[in-house]
């Protein structure tokens, strides 16, 4: 299952934490944003450990799980000019 994943935690320390944590499920696509390819067991090994390792303070900080279905994910694309842009895709609108 593919997830997009975002965050604004306040703390330098624990958003530092929380990226580098994000960083060994899945790839960067911006500062704050993650793809992510997780099955249902590694997601709940990723939300253990951040609560585990209390990455984010739920009064303050946001971390967002955007699922993206399978049957939705040839429509994602990345408007850019850089050498690896996303596999070419059908434009549906």
């Amino acid at each position: 299952m593919m997830y997009l994943i975002t965050y604004d935690i306040a703390n330098d320390k624990r958003r530092k934490k929380l990226s580098d944590l994000l960083e060994g499920y899945g790839v960067r696509v911006n500062y704050s944003v993650f793809e992510c390819e997780l099955t249902q067991t590694k997601l709940e090994r990723l939300l253990y450990e951040i609560e585990l390792q209390d990455l984010v303070d739920k009064k303050y900080d946001s971390l967002r799980f955007y699922f993206i279905h399978p049957q939705t994910l040839h429509k994602c694309f990345e408007y850019t000019d850089k050498a690896e842009p996303f596999e070419p895709m059908e434009m549906v609108f």
